[in-house]
């Protein structure tokens, strides 16, 4: 269709991004004064005055400061459409060598820049945001500095440019100038730039739709299970046990996050998007690594307290205290950007580093997690095993119980690892890949199969959780005739009416049985 930017030749989950590359055209500001709220155009019925390149402006004695790079977005006879979710653009400079003229350390750009949007060819540019940026530029010249080479290209890096929390309008205009003042040192000693590159990468609509068609197909599924989950347990006559009550909270998150509110992005203008879905997969993300910590915990049997809260604040607080982390980090440049979307945290030194230093800690601190988790189900293995020494001395019925219990146990403790290993390699994936073209080179190409992969894997295992994890109403033992209805009661629920403790309970009457 007309709206999508990406031919790929197999039809292979399409990767989420797509990324358009635009030259921007120099036009040229003959109005002295430069009236405000004067839009130049690169191509089309009403565009600017051109210019080829610099030694032309010269000849024509235009100043630099008349000089507007204009950059039209998407590129001709294509439109931008809602479905693209949002919008990054990065920058950057095309800088010749020139002995007399040469990039000085620390130099940094300084950048006018405006963006103006419209709905339809002919309308009239309605501005969205206007900002002088400073950006630092790390260029560095391959070959040797000769005359010989002059005219040769620095190679510099990309450059954070604008990031836009929606799409909502078809046509976007960038102007930007690049003043100077030799008086202010402001862009002095940056080079001869020849020309100024900028990349969009938007997400895409193919992948938009199949990520709402998604959402808005498992949101009943987990929704009902969450409503059969809550009447089991209140069918109950005991109070509800620790463990049951993270299940309910976490099925509640996986609800909060599988609600399709992005349909509401399609068609309102809500530039906030990006930042509400970042904090519903923070609160997610908290939730689920506490529910690992808790449900681990609670099948410890050494631990003689059970079932309270409060003996797990060592381990659930750091977690709670590492979103809140990410979420003020969120905030400084998500939040930022609302007001202006040319803001980047990566444009500074101290920010650059903060945010390095940042990433990285998340990525060991997750890594630890996992480390401790295992260790925490090894000890869980360790206990049920000393446990199976009672299982001979019980009648065939109740033996067959326990094992179906223990193995099934042992199951999902193994599910719970896989998924948390998971987890945790999308976590240090998706925080690089926020910051991947910071990083040079170095990419991790996200297939769309990947994101839709895990999210359905979390939907399934919370899914499975409460399945499995729901009191049986039914009792076992005297109430209930022997054979048959035992063998069947046992393929439903792992746990019954003592919750998940009945395991343990193997000695005394069960044992004697």
């Amino acid at each position: 269709s007309s709206t999508e930017m990406h031919n790929s030749p197999l039809p292979v989950a399409p990767s989420p991004t797509t990324a358009v590359h635009y030259l921007a055209t120099k036009c040229v500001d003959a109005v002295k004064g430069h009236q405000s709220g004067r839009w130049f155009m690169p191509w089309g019925p009403n565009q600017c005055d051109k210019i080829q390149d610099f030694d032309e402006a010269m000849s024509k004695k235009i100043e630099a400061n008349d000089i507007v790079f204009a950059v039209h977005i998407p590129l001709p006879n294509k439109e931008m459409s809602p479905w693209f979710q949002f919008m990054l653009v990065i920058l950057q400079f095309d800088i010749a060598f020139k002995m007399y003229n040469q990039i000085e350390d620390g130099a940094v750009a300084t950048i006018d820049v405006g963006v103006a949007y419209r709905d339809d060819m002919l309308g009239e540019w309605t501005e969205m945001a206007h900002s002088i940026e400073r950006r630092k530029l790390s260029c560095n010249f391959t070959t040797t500095k000769t005359y010989e080479n002059e005219g040769r290209y620095y190679e510099c890096d990309l450059l954070p440019f604008m990031e836009l929390g929606n799409v909502a309008h078809k046509y976007y205009l960038l102007n930007i100038r690049l003043p100077v003042s030799e008086r202010n040192k402001i862009n002095v000693g940056i080079g001869e730039i020849k020309d100024i590159r900028l990349v969009g990468i938007h997400q895409n609509g193919g992948f938009t739709k199949v990520w709402f068609a998604m959402k808005t197909f498992l949101t009943p599924s987990i929704l009902i299970i969450l409503v059969w989950y809550w009447r089991r347990i209140t069918l109950m006559t005991r109070p509800p046990v620790l463990l049951e009550k993270v299940i309910f909270a976490l099925g509640l998150c996986m609800t909060f996050i599988n609600i399709p509110v992005e349909w509401f992005s399609v068609g309102f203008n809500w530039t906030w998007m990006l930042l509400f879905g970042d904090i519903r997969q923070g609160i997610f993300y908290a939730m689920l690594l506490s529910f690992w910590i808790i449900f681990c915990g609670e099948h410890l049997m050494d631990q003689m307290e059970r079932n309270r809260f409060s003996i797990y604040w060592k381990q659930v607080g750091p977690i709670v205290f590492g979103s809140f982390c990410l979420f003020i980090f969120d905030m400084c440049e998500r939040g930022v950007q609302l007001k202006n979307p040319f803001y980047s945290i990566w444009a500074s030194d101290v920010g650059t580093e903060l945010a390095m230093a940042f990433i990285i800690v998340a990525g060991i601190c997750a890594c630890l997690y996992f480390l401790f988790l295992c260790f925490m189900v090894f000890q869980v293995f360790r206990n049920i095993s000393g446990k199976r020494s009672s299982l001979p001395a019980m009648s065939k019925a109740r033996r067959l119980h326990y094992e179906g219990l223990i193995f099934r146990f042992k199951f999902l403790m193994l599910v719970t690892l896989t998924c948390a290993a998971m987890t945790v390699i999308f976590f240090i994936i998706s925080q690089v890949n926020e910051g991947h073209w910071h990083w040079g080179d170095y990419t991790v190409q996200v297939n769309s199969a990947f994101f839709t992969g895990i999210y359905g894997m979390w939907n399934l295992y919370v899914f499975a959780i409460m399945f499995l994890y729901a009191p049986s109403h039914k009792r076992y033992g005297d109430e209930q005739s022997r054979g048959d209805g035992e063998d069947i009661q046992l393929t439903t629920t792992i746990t019954h009416v003592d919750g998940p403790t009945e395991i343990y309970k193997m000695t005394g009457k069960a044992a004697q049985e």
